[in-house]
Formats: structure tokens, sequence, C-alpha cells
């Protein structure tokens, strides 16, 4: 079996198409697996690390800006839209796949299309719960959408085949003991606030859990563990001026970016984060209380539908960034660990209830049988 995976962006287009990359190979050893990406972009480090082939086209996404900034680079991506279809077309003719599975970002507009023109049968996978433009546009000519959850069926036309697949997630997300993780982390037994806004850091999360730290530093109650991004060391500031030495406390887990997400979500009590589609996959998997705040920046808004789709089943809670201050989220964290009414429990339950486990395992049956039935 040949397979092309097309998607980037962001890691929430990229690690899908890597997992599900991964089980295609591990099951069928002797198919050929070529990834397809934007020139520049993160999947053009990221895929080669992960032990696949990768060729990249030239794309660039449009800005939904009025200026003459905004204007200058729309006509430059008018100009790669049409060098990109003859790189699509270049590759697909030379590679021959029997399938391609696009996982999202612009990339996979130009690139599918040409898949579409030459007959070739693809797959669209969709990890938010409000599917992307790129979804959107090419979803009647694809095979088959797959999507996260019920939720994002109704936001795509009835008249196409849409399969409820999940997300693929790390195995190990789910099966780290929590009790050996913290002793392997060196945590105490008080309950463990889990915190982070991405590879770059949100500057509203490091604001208000760093006023959150400080306000505790004298009150052993929480331990703390932090990823402020790249572009948030101002946070490491904020603690030092107030007189908090992260290096001499074992309360205090405080880095650039956490690259033990697995451990660092099994220690947890509570997860405070974004909404994006891969870290919903992962509370589902891992079955943890969280308190969203999607991103206002996003197209589509489409964290604010990731979260609502948690809260709507009972499973998380979510702060909008407009309403986030240190009080509302001590408000809404003091609630979730500490309520009468167990609602720590009561989400990991409702959690557990819509998790996709076996999400890579559909996703991998559907590419057979439609190769099989090409």
């Amino acid at each position: 079996m040949r397979v092309i995976f097309v998607g980037g962006g962001t890691a929430g287009h990229i690690n899908p198409a890597l997992a599900i990359a991964q089980y295609v190979k591990e099951n069928d050893p002797s198919s050929s697996i070529l990834y397809v990406g934007a020139k520049g972009g993160m999947e053009e480090s990221l895929v080669p690390k992960a032990g696949f082939e990768f060729k990249g086209i030239t794309i660039s996404g449009f800005s939904r800006k009025l200026n003459l900034d905004s204007i200058k680079k729309n006509i430059s991506t008018l100009k790669n839209i049409i060098i990109s279809t003859f790189e699509s077309k270049k590759i697909l003719k030379e590679f021959k796949p029997d399938i391609c599975i696009g996982t999202g970002g612009y990339v996979s507009g130009p690139f599918l299309r040409e898949a579409s023109n030459l007959k070739i049968p693809f797959l669209i996978h969709d990890s938010n719960s409000y599917p992307g433009v790129t979804t959107k546009l090419l979803a009647k000519k694809a095979n088959k959408v797959l999507v996260v959850n019920e939720e994002a069926k109704k936001h795509l036309p009835s008249n196409i085949e849409i399969l409820v697949t999940g997300t693929p997630v790390r195995k190990k997300i789910a099966t780290l003991d929590p009790k050996k993780t913290r002793e392997k982390l060196h945590l105490n037994s008080n309950p463990v606030i889990l915190s982070f806004g991405g590879s770059l850091g949100a500057e509203a999360i490091n604001k208000v859990i760093s006023e959150i730290i400080i306000k505790q530093k004298d009150d052993s109650k929480y331990n703390f563990i932090h990823a402020y991004g790249k572009k948030g060391h101002s946070f490491l500031d904020s603690l030092k001026k107030s007189g908090i030495d992260i290096t001499d406390n074992s309360r205090y887990i405080i880095k650039e970016y956490i690259d033990n997400m697995a451990e660092c979500l099994a220690a947890a009590d509570i997860v405070i984060c974004r909404a994006g589609a891969t870290t919903i996959s992962e509370l589902q998997a891992s079955k943890k209380p969280a308190i969203l705040i999607p991103s206002p920046n996003v197209a589509e808004n489409h964290q604010y539908y990731n979260a609502l789709a948690l809260v709507n089943s009972n499973a998380g809670s979510m702060i909008e960034e407009k309403n986030l201050t240190c009080q509302s989220l001590m408000d809404e964290i003091e609630k979730i660990l500490t309520s009468p009414k167990d609602i720590k429990n009561e989400y990991a339950k409702n959690l557990a209830k819509i998790a996709i486990t076996d999400s890579t395992e559909r996703i991998y049956e559907i590419i057979k049988n439609t190769v099989k039935n090409k």
C-alpha cells in the first residue's frame, strides 16, 4: 500500500498524521509512506525525525486582516497556490499513491484538490469540534471525512459520508501510573496543578499562573507544573521578584517546554490549558479534569468549540480569556478540587465516556477498506 499524508502548520495537524502513519507501518511493513507539507513549516523538521520521507510544496496561508501587508501576503499566497498545484501534481504522479490522507492546515487544500483531479482516493481527518475551512471546502470531494466527535458532524454537509473516529494520541498518555509518576517527578501527595499554553506560551495563562503561585508561596497546599513557552521568560522574572526560588523547592516544576507530557498528565490532578484538538484528545485519554482557556486568536474560533464540546458533556470547565483573572481561575480550581459534589471525579468519568481509545485502529481500517474498494 502506498500512502501520502498531507497536513501541517501546527502540532494538531502533524501529530495525528504521524500517529496514523506509524500505525500503518507497524501493521503493514511493506507499505510506502510519504509525508507532504509546507516548505519551511514545522512539519519539515518533525516528519524526518519521526522516520518518514518528507517532500515540501510552496504554500502559505491567507491573512484575514484588512491592511496593506495582508493584501501583499494574500497576493503572494495566490502565486504560491499556482506553484503548489504543479508541485503537487508532480509528487502525485511520481509517488503514485493508492490513497492520500489530509489532516488539515492550508497545505492540504491544493494537494488534495490535485489528488481529486487525478482520481486518487483521499480521506480528510479533522481533529476539531468545529471543522476547518480546508475540510469544508474539500468535504464533498473526499471519499470519507473523519471527525473527532458527533458535534463536528453538525458543521458539515449532511450528504457526505462522515465517520466519527476521534483523534489518535500516544498510547503512553493513558497507561502511566499516577502514584509512581509523582514519585519519579519528586512531587508530594498534595494536589498537582499542571498548566501550559503551547510551545510559544500564552501570555494570559502565564500571567494568572504566576499570580496564583505568588499568592500560594507561603502555603504548601498545591504542587505546580507549568510550561511558560518560548516567549514567556518574563514568567521566571515575576517569580524571582516575589522571592520564589523554583530551583530549591520540590513543589515547583517550571520550564519552557514540557517534553514529558505523558508523565505530567499522569501526575496532575487538574490541567489548565488551551483547547487545541490534540490537547483535548489527550485530556480524554488520560481522564484529567481541565479548565480550558481557548485561544481567541485562532481560525474560526475553533478552540472555543473544542472546549464547549467538553463543557456540554460535563467533562470540563471553560473560562474565556476575556474573563480570565487570578481570582476567577482560583475559584474554578477550588470548586473542582474541593467541591463536596466531587466534580473532579464526575469530569473524569465523563471524559472516559466520550474518549475514543481506538482512534488509530479505526482510521487504519478505513484506509484499508478505501484502498480495497477504489
